[in-house]
């Protein structure tokens, strides 16, 4: 639960940098990401040098690079570019549809069978998102089309994240869960930086006080300790039990937003929530049973 707040605080200092700031995505995220490095590399090599260590194959540190950059790469840029246009809120509920995501990945790719209730828990998920957007969105307004263009955005960084979390749960149980974490964002957090230094031509040493204050403070609560918080709870509870717990994110941002960012909240976009949570709750249900 703690994993899921801290990750959900994620967009609020986004928005407040947004606000206060004329900081570009890239260059916020390649701060983010540059605070966050120290800390994963150190965690990297402390479980390196253990003396049960398994040394990771070509393939599998292959894989580990790939699965990393989808997901904390590619997902938090496609994320940092979407919360120009859309308020914080609404970036949760798009984002938070990736189980239904992750269950659509599982049945293409690895034939995994769907049960009606998985099938029942994807139309009330994805119902509940078009209310959460009708509290927002007037087609005959002009700046409905940056809204829509932004929830695109966020809406593909879900997809990418599922992707992420179907190729991670493949590769947790080979490599170990913080030592993938571990290697998985340092490769991010290098691919953001690349990515930077050819794109931008923005300075990161003279930048006002506060976009290193809200990088730092992202860096740690919405990055480091949410990542492995998370990570050590799938362990303990199993990623079933994380997943319900996990629901208080959108939750969580839509009162965070609230009362940081002073964003309205709609009957809609409460009702809205409250589908797309019920209707993760039946997949993890789902999830269960079939386990069972």
């Amino acid at each position: 639960m703690l994993g899921a707040v801290c990750f959900s605080t994620k967009a609020i200092f986004v928005k407040l940098a947004y606000r206060d700031t004329q900081i570009d995505a890239v260059s916020l995220l390649a701060l983010r990401m540059i605070f966050s490095l120290p800390f994963f590399l150190i965690s990297a090599g402390v479980y390196s040098s253990k003396e049960n260590n398994v040394k990771f194959t070509a393939r599998q540190w292959l894989y580990i690079a790939v699965i990393g950059c989808l997901g904390y790469y590619i997902s938090s840029l496609l994320d940092f570019l979407g919360l120009q246009f859309v308020t914080a809120g609404i970036e949760r509920l798009i984002l938070f549809i990736y189980p239904t995501l992750v269950l659509l990945m599982n049945a293409v790719l690895f034939k995994q069978k769907i049960k009606t209730i998985q099938w029942i828990a994807v139309g009330i998920t994805y119902a509940g998102l078009l209310f959460a957007f009708f509290g927002e969105v007037d087609i005959d307004s002009a700046q409905s089309e940056s809204f829509l263009w932004g929830s695109l955005l966020i809406f593909i960084c879900a997809f990418t994240y599922a992707a992420y979390i179907v190729g991670s749960g493949k590769l947790i149980p080979m490599v170990g869960a913080i030592k993938f974490n571990s290697y998985a964002m340092s490769f991010a957090c290098v691919g953001v930086f690349l990515h930077f230094l050819v794109t931008s031509e923005q300075s990161l040493l003279a930048l006002p006080k506060q976009v290193y204050t809200y990088s730092f403070l992202m860096a740690i609560l919405s990055t480091v300790i949410p990542s492995y918080l998370v990570t050590m709870g799938i362990r303990r509870i199993g990623s079933d039990n994380a997943a319900i717990v996990g629901s208080v994110g959108p939750v969580s941002t839509i009162l965070l937003a609230y009362y940081f960012l002073n964003e309205s909240v709609y009957a809609l976009q409460i009702v809205g929530t409250a589908m797309i949570l019920v209707g993760i709750l039946l997949i993890s249900k789902g999830k269960k049973q079939e386990v069972v």
